[in-house]
């Protein structure tokens, strides 16, 4: 479409505000900071016209786009992205680095020369040569993930406020945090989001379409040992860090694991650990397509560190299992449409669409459950949670472009 797209010069603004989700807090959100970027992008959407934008005592952003149909029986339709950046590599001073017209050399990021990103180890620039990529300097990620939703979402508000003659119904901008540790939607008031059907905007490649996810859960393993002082310890001491090391140890080494499974695989992981010698705790994700695996694995988990644990007289163990989100598709197989004009804007913007998995969630994982059906569309992030991120500005234009076409399918086929 002919348009003056804002999103390259809102995306390069949002990255430089350090958002970075802390997994370790129990505020919410995690970090406040994570407010600084809400307060300007409820600034900046009333400045569009959304007169309604607001920001909850959460961080939450909400906006609306009213209906300019003649139709009053439409859907309102939500999309979605969320604020906050991993903890996995600092978010903090990010400096985007605009590279024009690519041409598939490797990108020596200038504030770590190490750190070089190639067509050999990211094989889909190999497609987006003469795009104009965005990287950050080497030192931090870049927070496309998803700071490239969120510009997209604000790029579409733009257009449609300075488009009246495309006719749609109610539309609802939502911001989240918190989402990179499993929490973007924890404090959410659904009566005050009031919308229908959803989609995030926290995909990767060009035309993905995704609607089905991991479900997860977390556990929390305890072992506990015997203190003794170790000068006088023999046959008294029973170290629980080191039976904390034995049940990682015994961990298959070839499968079970991200490192070795793609796909519809699921893994066991452990993500942290931390102790002393009497007590010593381990926090697992357990992941798969399938949900009814889950407690499969947690029982095979469960029985290997009790064996390990058995061996040790007075040694023993607490096993918590924490339920985190389950797949999407458990929803959506029942709504295809929702994911089929997403597909079909695709189509309409020239995009060729692919329908893919998540090997990880979105904040539609736990939305579609909570009543709004929630697919996920592409962004154009890559390399996520590392500091080689990267995104195409031609990819964001594109998801903007699919945005368009998507809501004016909802208003011809509701």
């Amino acid at each position: 479409m002919s348009y003056s797209y804002s999103v390259e010069e809102r995306f390069l603004r949002y990255v430089q505000v350090d958002t970075t989700a802390d997994p370790n807090a129990t505020s919410f959100p995690s970090s406040a900071k994570q407010k600084d970027l809400s307060k300007i992008l409820v600034s900046e959407l009333q400045a569009l016209g959304l007169t309604d934008a607001e920001m909850d005592e959460w961080g939450y952003v909400f906006a609306t786009i009213p209906s300019n149909s003649d139709r009053a029986d439409l859907p309102t339709i939500c999309f979605c992205s969320h604020m906050d950046t991993a903890p996995d590599c600092s978010g903090t001073n990010v400096k985007p680095i605009v590279h024009r017209n690519y041409d598939g050399t490797p990108i020596v990021l200038p504030d770590d020369t190490t750190q070089v990103i190639t067509t050999e180890k990211h094989p889909y620039l190999l497609s987006k040569i003469g795009d104009d990529l965005i990287t950050a300097s080497g030192l931090t990620l870049l927070g496309a993930d998803d700071k490239a939703g969120v510009a997209i979402i604000m790029d579409f508000a733009q257009y449609m406020m300075s488009h009246p003659e495309v006719k749609h119904g109610p539309i609802r901008i939502l911001f989240t945090p918190d989402e990179e540790v499993g929490r973007g939607v924890e404090r959410l008031d659904m009566k005050r989001l009031n919308a229908d059907y959803g989609y995030t905007l926290d995909g990767g490649p060009l035309g993905d379409i995704e609607d089905e996810t991991f479900s997860a859960d977390a556990v929390k393993m305890t072992f506990h040992g015997v203190s003794a002082h170790p000068g006088y310890a023999k046959n008294k001491l029973v170290h629980s860090m080191k039976l904390a090391a034995e049940l990682i140890d015994s961990l298959p080494k070839d499968s079970w694991s991200p490192e070795t499974t793609s796909g519809r695989e699921g893994f066991v992981h452990p993500v942290a650990i931390e102790g002393g010698l009497e007590t010593t705790t381990v926090q697992f994700i357990i992941r798969d397509h399938d949900t009814s695996k889950l407690a499969e694995y947690e029982a095979r988990l469960k029985s290997m560190a009790e064996s390990v644990v058995s061996n040790y007289s007075g040694a023993s163990l607490d096993f918590e299992v924490f339920e985190q989100y389950r797949n999407m598709k458990e929803i959506l197989q029942d709504l295809p449409f929702v994911t089929d004009y997403a597909v079909e804007a695709m189509t309409r913007a020239g995009i060729e669409p692919k329908r893919a998995i998540i090997r990880g969630g979105t904040d539609g994982s736990r939305l579609s459950f909570m009543g709004l059906p929630c697919p996920n569309i592409f962004t154009g992030e890559m390399a996520i949670h590392s500091r080689h991120e990267y995104v195409s500005v031609q990819d964001m234009q594109k998801a903007v472009d699919t945005l368009v076409e998507l809501i004016q399918i909802w208003e011809k086929h509701q």
